[in-house]
């Protein structure tokens, strides 16, 4: 009967001792565990993991472009008036940068990743082929920029599951070399970008009054009809409030509510420009100018054209053509140069305009000294039935 009793005294504190034993022994293998799991997880990372395969996201360069957003459209005013697409490009080494691309150079690209790799069959894609993302089509008829803007959102998602693919795609040249920024982008200062601008509230302003007669301004000499919608069409007496010089032979500035560029030649200047503006740092603002001629048999009419571009570009046959005829309004028209012996040659195609102006680099070595921003070459316009102003002596 005392046993009894010394037993059931004992066995409860024997008990309460064990567990307590029991949750110190658990705690304490926990932490073991933990600090253990953090030993192998250092010595796996340290000495482990280099010989370990990387994913093939990770052996691409740093350079390799992986997302793409159109910030902007903007207004290019060439042979032909057209729109481009400003696109910031993020890479894998997370730099950031603006591209300028026209909807033809993605559709060059599209037709160049298709014949590469587009599979026979979509259901059943081979080893090296992938189903590409579907580019918005072309448009033929409507107002320039509203087809612009309504691609944007297309051309995102186009990029976004273009960028996507497999990684082994993203290393093709043709596609880097789409998103890669050449030395003209660099160069090339943004106006807006406004889908890159954070949600702001509007806030009026009021514009400060300002004497206008303060402004830098000139006086129209002569009249001047502008050839297209980039240039003033000015009547001798206006007066011009200056905004910026172009170059050394054009000024741009507003008349009659309506602002545009203009030759000084035909312009007195009243009051210069300040030196800052003179010098026509914008480049997005830089026109080089095209001579050009219409002969009919009742004379001869010149003009000097202002476009946007460089002078060392090759305009193709077809936007030459369409600009010539916005200029003299003419329909029925063919494109000529003058070659060594200052026989009309005929234009017909792309190869022909290369011709022309590879020749006419060899003329202007041993011309006369032309103004900085002209292009080498002329245009001389005949209607396409006068086949008089030809030389056709053997």
């Amino acid at each position: 009967m005392y046993g009894m009793h010394i037993y059931m005294y004992v066995c409860p504190v024997v008990s309460m001792y064990t567990c307590c034993a029991f949750l110190i022994f658990a705690k304490l293998s926990v932490h073991i565990g933990k600090v253990s799991a953090t030993v192998i997880d250092w010595t796996t990372k340290c000495f482990l993991l280099p010989f370990y395969p990387s994913s093939d996201f990770d052996q691409l360069p740093n350079n390799v472009p992986i997302s793409a957003t159109i910030a902007d459209i903007e207004e290019k005013k060439g042979f032909i008036d057209y729109f481009r697409f400003v696109v910031e490009v993020k890479t894998k080494g997370s730099s950031k940068y603006l591209i300028y691309r026209r909807y033809r150079e993605f559709f060059s690209l599209h037709q160049i990743l298709e014949s590469r790799y587009s599979p026979e069959d979509p259901d059943r894609p081979g080893p090296n082929t992938c189903v590409l993302p579907i580019l918005p089509g072309k448009v033929f008829i409507g107002n320039k920029r509203e087809i612009a803007e309504s691609r944007i959102p297309e051309l995102n998602t186009y990029m976004k599951r273009l960028l996507g693919l497999p990684t082994w795609l993203l290393l093709d040249e043709d596609l880097r070399m789409f998103f890669y920024q050449t030395e003209q982008d660099s160069q090339h200062r943004p106006r807006a970008l406004r889908r890159l601008r954070p949600p702001t509230r509007r806030v009026k302003t009021v514009k400060p009054k300002t004497d206008l007669f303060s402004s830098p301004r000139a006086e129209a000499m002569f009249d001047f009809c502008g050839s297209s919608k980039a240039e003033l069409n000015l009547k001798r007496g206006d007066l011009i409030f200056l905004l910026h010089r172009v170059n050394a032979d054009w000024l741009e500035g507003t008349v009659n509510n309506q602002t545009g560029i203009f030759p000084q030649s035909f312009v007195k200047i009243i009051k210069p420009l300040p030196e800052s503006d003179s010098e026509g740092e914008e480049e997005s603002h830089a026109c080089s100018c095209l001579r050009c001629y219409l002969l009919t048999p009742s004379g001869i009419q010149a003009r000097d054209v202002c476009v946007q571009e460089d002078l060392n570009i090759q305009p193709t046959h077809k936007e030459l053509m369409s600009r010539m005829r916005d200029v003299f309004k003419v329909d029925d028209i063919v494109l000529n140069y003058r070659d060594y012996e200052g026989d009309l040659i005929r234009m017909l195609d792309d190869e022909d305009v290369l011709l022309m102006i590879k020749e006419s680099r060899g003329q202007a070595a041993g011309a006369g000294q032309r103004p900085v921003n002209q292009f080498p070459w002329e245009l001389l316009v005949t209607m396409a039935s006068d086949l008089s102003v030809y030389n056709v002596e053997g």
